[in-house]
């Protein structure tokens, strides 16, 4: 029996972050099962969705250009495609989006995600000149990708000052336990060697669901279930980085030893104003506590410079302690004024070329403690994820201590994507490391 035609061919585009990747993989399977061909051609798609972002206003811009550039493609133009503008947009700008890009056939807030199949039915039956493209069923499956993303929950109850999440993603939820198994082994059958457990707020996870479980809970149970593949957490707040959560890593050697914990920054008195806790002793504390816990642990966290009110003394203490190597990596943003936000009105604002200075800066110090820290491997072992191979040949993938697109890469001299090779490290060049194969 031969297979069935596809209804249509979708095209998605993503922009943002990693959980936006993953609703964009929840929108692909979703049209998939309607019936709906996934192809990564938008100019040959019948339904162009741009899954956009809205976290800062830099974001936005590129989302809506985005979407201008879906619209201006041929077939939108004569009435044979549709735009589809989903994600944070949506959510955050609502009605305003709307009368600011009439164009678009339809917009699907991040709540509205999981009936894609439905409004796109609804756009295509509205086209003039509908003609549907020659689509092949099997295009973009997505099988093969040596890590994946699972969301484990969404939305955020802190509402730092400088943050639109709570008003895009809405009050935190944590997703049951099955689900998110659900997930996890969808992606290991597409593949997957290493899963990346990612949310708004992850050590959040289980404390809704009144069951008793925790992010700790669920990770061992994964590396359990799941003893050949690779688990790691990205965006653990400090308060979520218990001695249960840290044992747990200690305890499975499947489970990266690597935590990704925002502190934003480190003067206390900021700190207040963002509406987060902490100060530099906490989290020189909480750094020193988790590598006693966790021997040998990678830590990564995220700063802001330039905040409303950031006095020259404080940005100099945030440059300090990006260079004291308190964190092995960090990436540092300039503040974004962003409208509906409590920030957005303090008094105190710095102009865009001094916090981009100030950025700049601490980011220069943070890179020169962190290179420094990835030169203290060479002559170490290291089991290296291979992840696919550049032009000339050259094998890359990544160690545990290196999280996909953020921390670098490694270089092998043998090994096929998807493997896990043993290498001693030979050389660096700043985050990036080279290795000589020991299985070879």
């Amino acid at each position: 029996m031969g297979r069935t035609a596809p209804k249509g061919a979708a095209c998605i585009c993503t922009l943002g972050c990693a959980k936006n990747e993953v609703d964009s993989q929840k929108m692909a399977d979703s049209l998939r099962a309607a019936g709906y061909a996934v192809i990564d051609q938008p100019e040959e798609a019948d339904a162009i969705i741009v899954n956009t972002c809205s976290f800062i206003q830099a974001a936005t811009e590129e989302s809506i250009e985005a979407v201008l550039e879906a619209l201006a493609l041929p077939g939108v133009d004569a009435g044979q495609s549709a735009v589809i503008v989903a994600g944070c947009m949506p959510a955050r700008y609502g009605d305003e989006l709307a009368d600011a890009l009439g164009e678009p056939a339809a917009f699907v807030p991040c709540a509205g995600e999981a009936d894609i199949a439905e409004r796109v039915d609804e756009a295509l039956a509205q086209l003039p000149h509908r003609c549907s493209h020659d689509a092949v069923a099997e295009a973009a499956e997505g099988a093969g990708a040596p890590f994946a993303y699972v969301k484990i929950s969404d939305g955020c109850d802190r509402f730092c000052s400088y943050c639109t999440i709570p008003f895009i993603r809405g009050r935190y939820h944590s997703f049951p336990y099955e689900d998110i198994a659900a997930d996890v082994q969808r992606a290991v059958d597409s593949g997957a060697c290493e899963v990346i457990l990612i949310a708004q707020d992850t050590g959040r996870w289980g404390e809704d669901l009144g069951e008793g479980r925790t992010l700790a809970w669920l990770l061992g149970t994964l590396a359990e279930r799941f003893p050949d593949t690779w688990l790691r957490v990205m965006y653990l707040q400090p308060d979520g980085v218990t001695d249960e959560l840290l044992d747990t890593i200690a305890a499975h050697g499947n489970i990266a030893d690597y935590l990704d914990i925002p502190l934003q920054h480190v003067d206390a008195d900021i700190l207040h104003a963002m509406n987060r806790g902490g100060s530099l002793a906490a989290f020189e504390q909480l750094a020193a506590h988790a590598r006693e816990r966790v021997p040998g642990i990678t830590l990564r966290t995220t700063l802001i410079a330039g905040f409303p009110g950031e006095t020259e003394e404080q940005a100099d203490e945030l440059a300090r302690f990006a260079a004291s190597g308190c964190f092995d990596y960090v990436g540092v943003f300039p503040y974004s004024q962003e409208e509906g936000t409590r920030a957005a009105g303090m008094d105190g604002q710095l102009d865009e070329e001094e916090k981009a200075y100030r950025a700049q800066r601490v980011q220069d110090a943070a890179d020169a403690a962190g290179a420094a820290a990835v030169a203290e491997r060479i002559g170490s072992a290291q089991q290296v994820l291979v992840e696919g191979c550049e032009e000339d040949g050259q094998l890359y993938g990544r160690t545990m201590q290196q999280a996909p697109e953020v921390d670098g890469i490694t270089f092998v001299d043998a090994g096929s994507p998807g493997a896990v090779v043993r290498a001693v490290i030979e050389d660096t060049l700043l985050y990036d490391m080279e290795g000589s194969a020991l299985d070879a």
